[in-house]
């Protein structure tokens, strides 16, 4: 799906990969483990009139996704960069069909579009949101609370989330830390906008348990089963009347359309990286819109550069739940851009300066920085 208005071609000259290693405020514990540094692949896009910036969303270990750091490290040096530079005069629009030989491996696309992107904007004078149709200046924030020691630590967590403004609250759930933690949360906190995560931690023969958790009037249970469970996923939406969000199933503009028609969620979860890019994540937010189901952000613990592209996106009309743009001190002390996402009234600005509206604090980006490379024609 094309944005509202395409953008001018950049000529690519070379492409910076770094690996960053920046440690979380806390701990953060999901159904499939637990993070305490965030390691992300940072791309520079270097053209003849300037820079864009992107991020690749991966993890150190294939755990909640099959893309890890890695990976996408080897696919980005030895493939798509240099299948990018082949082409040396680049469109964003374009940026996808040019890796689409090379199968899979989302995220470092995504990561690699979004440099561009911010290239070609930046050179336009225009901003993201403007490029992608964003039609607000400031989005809702909810916040993602990972598995704290027991039911009252996760009391505690949320209810100093909720002190800070959060406007909307999603706890992660697993095997044995569903219904208790849950109960606990509404019990302290009444009708709080509320919403829990299972990371596909569950199956359908645990469809009882999910059950129980209709109870708690919540706003979705997000990705109860394994991301290529679409057909399960369509049968327990059937035995639930808490609304079913897909999260990992939804891997492209086809995987929400299948998802969507075999009545597999109520609700769809757009992560950019996970689909391959900002214009993919366009394409379902459109689709969606035009079937009346509704979408929200998604977050990857982002640095200042994903966290302002995501304010870009959700800034869109069918993103109709708040998401997971919380602030930059959500989960790090230091970012790597001059000025952090910052709460406000619950909600966090739509950057407008041209391209993601972010510029990157040098200093931090180097101390940050474990490993780089910088690849030419």
């Amino acid at each position: 799906m094309p944005p509202r208005t395409p953008a001018a071609p950049v000529t690519l000259d070379a492409v910076e990969l770094r690996i960053l290693h920046m440690p979380l405020v806390s701990p953060f514990t999901t159904s499939f483990g637990t993070e305490t540094v965030r390691e992300v692949i940072v791309v520079r896009a270097e053209t003849s009139d300037g820079v864009g910036w992107g991020e690749v969303v991966t993890q150190a270990e294939p755990f909640y996704s099959s893309e890890y750091t890695q990976g996408a490290w080897d696919v980005l040096t030895r493939f798509l960069a240099p299948a990018l530079l082949e082409r040396r005069a680049v469109a964003p629009e374009e940026v996808a069909g040019i890796l689409a030989p090379v199968v899979g491996h989302r995220m470092a696309k995504a990561g690699l579009e979004l440099a561009v992107i911010d290239a070609a904007l930046r050179a336009d004078g225009r901003s993201f949101g403007q490029y992608l149709g964003a039609e607000k200046d400031r989005v809702p924030s909810g916040v993602s609370v990972g598995i704290q020691r027991d039911p009252a630590a996760l009391v505690d967590t949320v209810g100093g989330y909720l002190d800070e403004g959060y406007v909307r609250i999603k706890i992660k759930i697993k095997p044995g830390r569903d219904i208790d933690d849950t109960a606990a949360v509404r019990a302290a906190f009444g009708g709080i906008p509320l919403q829990v995560d299972a990371n596909s931690a569950y199956t359908l023969a645990d469809a009882d348990t999910l059950q129980g958790l209709d109870a708690f009037d919540l706003l979705l249970i997000e990705q109860p089963l394994q991301e290529d469970d679409i057909v399960d996923h369509a049968t327990l939406a059937r035995r639930l009347t808490t609304p079913v969000c897909l999260d990992e199933s939804i891997v492209s503009d086809k995987a929400a359309a299948d998802a969507l028609q075999l009545g597999a969620a109520a609700i769809i979860n757009i992560k950019a990286g996970r689909v391959g890019g900002y214009l993919e994540a366009l394409a379902i937010h459109d689709r969606c819109r035009a079937a009346g189901v509704p979408v929200w952000c998604g977050g990857m613990l982002e640095t200042g550069i994903g966290r302002a592209a995501n304010a870009a996106l959700a800034a869109l009309p069918g993103f109709l739940l708040p998401g997971d743009i919380s602030a930059s001190a959500r989960f790090y002390d230091r970012d790597i851009v001059t000025a952090p996402a910052v709460l406000e009234d619950g909600h966090v600005r739509v950057p407008t300066d041209p391209g993601l509206g972010v510029e990157i604090d040098e200093t931090a980006l180097d101390a940050f920085t474990v490993h780089r490379e910088r690849i030419t024609r």
